[in-house]
């Protein structure tokens, strides 16, 4: 696996794990296959581990996974979760942003982790009753404090990433990307992270999986699986977003490679400063993502996806309620 390099110095594996669906919300899981799939990915150079406190049925049950596949092999992994996305006792979720709740978030997840420090922490939504520089002004404490090493967000728009960068260097900027959601190209995130040098790591890269071309129908989601009522897998949307799938396995077909490949390799063409972290529970797909590392797409190639796939060409939101997204 090659490497690549997040804002000032923070290096990773080409391509991360995101360990979020080993936990919850994509179906039935089994943890003795996703500690499994955690150390292949160590075995194949996929270091770069992403995780959150909220990943799970249980607030920080995905750490603990997590923490439990790396025990004795910290020095292996570039570890980052995420704090801020909080799940209440009565079941109910807000974004917290306030200084004393970081504090208290990141103690948490370093003992569920069973680490010293994270590697990068990032602020999972920005709470916008909070300034951003009193948000980022505690993550510096952390980094003094040796916590935490670099800090990052997740779905911020321009404007607080200036805002947040100002206070103390961000090392990466975290938001979806891929072949169907291209906004970062479009509402200046991608603009401003290259400009400030921060890293962009690009989540949900295979579309939540569909791009794979393992979806026919809704039926084939799990009971449990989240997807079953997301805008962009219902009625007439699945229908519209099936069409552009079929596309890629045409590309994919005459590239000799598999769809899922194709999408992770478009990515990665993006630049060096783009990193996608695809998810997965299974060793199966995680070896079969690991491959597109050897994906090369020609310019002919770049451009036929970029005909079937411009920007805002995917049918439904990323979310049933976009009200979290700071834009």
């Amino acid at each position: 696996m090659q490497t690549r390099t997040l804002g000032q110095g923070l290096l990773v594996s080409a391509q991360g794990l995101g360990c979020m669906g080993m936990s919850a919300w994509y179906g039935a899981t089994d943890e003795a296959e996703s500690i499994a799939t955690i150390h292949r990915a160590l075995e194949l150079g996929i270091v770069f581990l992403d995780t959150a406190d909220i990943y799970g049925h249980d607030m920080g049950e995905n750490e603990r996974l997590v923490g439990r596949a790396i025990a004795g092999r910290r020095d292996e992994v570039v570890l980052a979760t995420k704090f801020g996305n909080v799940r209440n006792e009565d079941g109910s979720r807000e974004i917290n942003g306030k200084p004393d709740y970081i504090r208290r978030a990141i103690d948490r997840s370093l003992e569920r982790l069973g680490v010293e420090h994270v590697d990068l922490y990032y602020q999972h939504r920005v709470d916008r009753t909070v300034p951003i520089e009193e948000t980022v002004g505690a993550l510096k404490e952390l980094v003094e404090a040796g916590k935490v090493k670099h800090i990052g967000l997740s779905e911020a728009s321009p404007d607080t990433i200036r805002r947040a960068h100002a206070v103390h260097p961000v090392t990466a900027l975290q938001s979806e990307y891929s072949l169907w959601t291209r906004d970062p190209e479009t509402n200046g995130v991608l603009d401003t992270v290259r400009e400030l040098g921060i890293g962009f790591v690009a989540y949900s890269p295979l579309g939540r999986g569909f791009l794979t071309g393992r979806f026919r129908s809704s039926g084939d989601f799990e009971d449990g699986d989240f997807r079953r009522n997301h805008p962009r897998f219902t009625g007439e949307n699945f229908e519209r977003n099936l069409d552009l799938v079929e596309r890629v396995q045409e590309v994919a077909a005459a590239k000799g490679c598999t769809p899922g490949q194709l999408a992770l390799a478009w990515v990665l063409s993006r630049g060096e400063d783009v990193v996608p972290i695809p998810g997965t529970k299974r060793r199966s797909y995680l070896e079969e993502n690991a491959a597109a590392d050897d994906v090369e797409l020609t310019e002919d190639e770049l451009a036929d996806l970029d005909a079937i796939f411009p920007p805002d060409v995917a049918a439904g939101d990323r979310y049933a309620d976009m009200s979290a997204i700071d834009r």
